[in-house]
């Protein structure tokens, strides 16, 4: 494997924004991008985000229909890093956590498990039922890994697309891969204290 490969799979849960910048710091690490989206990743896409089919899919290397269970990245014999699925629904979850896979998205996570390739499961939902957390625990004896999108504060960040940033780039490093603009925890020894901005404006004016 002369370039260095990742599966990027998108389902229809929300949080269409992960996928999108799974994509811009994927590209920004020259790793080459092979997508698969469920129908419903599509609708999410629609319904949170003013991108294009065209955009998206201009921002992968390749691209596979989900009914396509004869791609590549069906067998595991294509050579690549792992998966990674932002956003992952608890459907997607579910049937991977049985392994009675039913289109190219599931069976690209189910190959890369067998393969005992990497495996993190963005899953977004919440509050959880016990179906839920027991499909987590079935992924992770598995080999997989359940990474929830659960935004850090520790490095103040002062936007969402901040946020969302440091949330995909940490799933990033579970791959190896280093997004060298991610923040990381040094100490709190030169970190200044938090303060709400209520605290700041009076802070200011006093």
């Amino acid at each position: 494997m002369e370039r260095r490969r990742i599966i990027l799979g998108v389902s229809g849960a929300t949080g269409f924004a992960y996928a999108v910048k799974a994509l811009e710091l994927l590209r920004e690490l020259d790793v080459e991008i092979h997508m698969v989206l469920s129908g419903a990743a599509e609708r999410t896409r629609r319904e949170e985000t003013d991108l294009t089919d065209e955009d998206i899919h201009e921002m992968a290397d390749v691209v596979y229909p989900n009914a396509d269970i004869g791609a590549a990245i069906a067998s595991g014999s294509f050579q690549n890093l792992g998966m990674l699925v932002a956003p992952c629904s608890m459907r997607t979850l579910a049937v991977v956590a049985s392994g009675a896979t039913d289109n190219l998205l599931t069976r690209a996570a189910d190959v890369a498990l067998k393969e005992r390739r990497r495996v993190v499961l963005m899953a977004r939902e919440t509050p959880l039922h016990l179906g839920h957390l027991r499909n987590m625990t079935a992924v992770t004896e598995m080999g997989g890994i359940i990474y929830p999108p659960v935004p850090a504060f520790y490095q103040l960040p002062q936007s969402l697309d901040a946020m969302v940033t440091h949330t995909v780039a940490r799933a990033l490093d579970l791959f190896g891969l280093n997004v060298k603009s991610l923040p990381r925890w040094t100490g709190s020894a030169n970190k200044k204290p938090w303060a709400s901005p209520q605290k700041k404006r009076a802070l200011e004016v006093s």
